[in-house]
């Protein structure tokens, strides 16, 4: 069934590096060799073969309406009619940035990008403007795409220099960095004691994702958000997985913590490249060109990407409602497979947050980094190719 996907696979791999235009594509984590999808349409995709596929994936996140929806392909198609590129600025773009500032109150001014990456770039090199300073800390576990500065792993201690998370990162960039304990306030009251007067940022994802699933503990967030003014350093939300993904707006909505800057993508693009950071007027201001501070990109606002996006978006605001019907959906599901599990004596635990959920094959709590590693990850492998 899947034999033209690897003789793909091995086309592939003679003009692609690895084969893939994304590491985690190449499915080297669980011992497979990936599908390659022909099509998708609704909640399923097909692979060259024809093969029919349940996809929970999404695209990371960015098909919460399904592949293909009628609406966002016939905007995409009418854009491009008009043109794919301008290098030049549209009313499409304002009219996402005045959406997406109505939606989260914390964005006064924005700035579109073409990745989740080069928001959270900007992100950091905004903080580091704005306050002077050059450190920044993250979590043990927490991806914020690919740049240099993020890319980090912990060090030895609670509160030591990150050490470099891959090659061509020099050690002197990481040692800017501190990679923290996920979920661990101590952890991170003994960092403010010995760096806040050097760190420039704290940027986190709201609710983890990229280790698995993991909610903030109550209390965590806002504490990060009363040290961060306490001593001046710039508070980032990295939303580019959670924006639009459980209400409409961000996680920071729901919890009522205002960050000072927020990366977005995903979601809001409709499955075209994008990304966004937003934020307090008086950091974004600091943006060329008001400002001092560069940041460009040719593509940034692309036509397509916007109007693809903007239809994605007025369709969950007209349906505010599917992000309940989509809670109650998961909910079942997850209850349904622990209940698998539990039949066949597998010890799981499935942390869920609304509609974003990880079966970790163990007996549990998972909620940071070290205890997601005590997973039975052969296990999951195993269930992932039966999948």
């Amino acid at each position: 069934m899947k034999k033209k996907s690897f003789e793909y696979f091995v086309k592939a791999r003679r003009v692609i590096a690895g084969g893939v235009n994304s590491p985690v594509r190449a499915w080297k984590a669980v011992g497979g060799k990936p599908v390659f999808v022909s099509h998708a349409k609704g909640s399923k995709i097909y692979d060259l073969s024809g093969k029919e596929y349940i996809d929970y994936v999404l695209s990371w996140g960015p098909m919460i309406l399904g592949h293909a929806h009628p609406k966002v392909v016939e905007a995409i198609c009418g854009t491009a009619k008009k043109g794919t590129s301008f290098g030049a600025p549209t009313q499409a773009e304002t009219q996402m940035a005045k959406l997406i500032s109505k939606a989260i109150p914390s964005i006064e001014l924005l700035r579109m990008t073409s990745s989740g990456t080069e928001a959270v770039m900007t992100a950091i090199r905004l903080a580091r403007g704005f306050t002077g300073r050059d450190m920044i800390a993250k979590f043990d576990g927490g991806y914020h795409g690919h740049a240099d500065s993020v890319l980090i792993k912990s060090g030895s201690g609670i509160a030591t220099l990150g050490i470099a998370g891959s090659p061509g990162i020099p050690s002197e960039l990481a040692r800017l960095t501190l990679s923290l304990p996920y979920n661990d306030m101590d952890a991170f009251q003994k960092a403010i004691e010995r760096y806040g007067s050097r760190l420039a940022a704290v940027i986190v994802e709201p609710v983890a994702g990229n280790m698995g699933v993991i909610p903030p503990l109550k209390g965590f967030l806002k504490k990060l958000r009363e040290l961060t003014i306490k001593n001046d350093i710039v508070l980032i939300f990295d939303e580019v997985i959670t924006g639009f993904r459980f209400i409409f707006g961000g996680w920071q909505n729901l919890i009522g913590i205002k960050p000072d800057l927020t990366c977005l993508g995903k979601i809001i693009g409709g499955g075209m490249p994008v990304g966004a950071i937003g934020g307090r007027r008086k950091i974004m201001e600091k943006l060329a060109p008001t400002g001092d501070i560069y940041q460009a990109g040719t593509l940034s606002g692309n036509p397509l990407a916007m109007s693809a996006g903007l239809t994605t978006l007025n369709i969950l605001k007209s349906k505010n409602n599917s992000f309940y019907v989509l809670d109650e959906k998961t909910d079942k599901l997850c209850r349904q497979i622990e209940k698998l599990f539990i039949t066949k004596g597998i010890a799981v635990c499935i942390n869920r947050v609304h509609s974003m959920f990880t079966i970790f094959f163990q007996q549990g709590p998972v909620f940071d980094y070290c205890t997601a590693q005590k997973s039975d990850t052969v296990l999951f492998a195993a269930f992932f190719m039966a999948c």
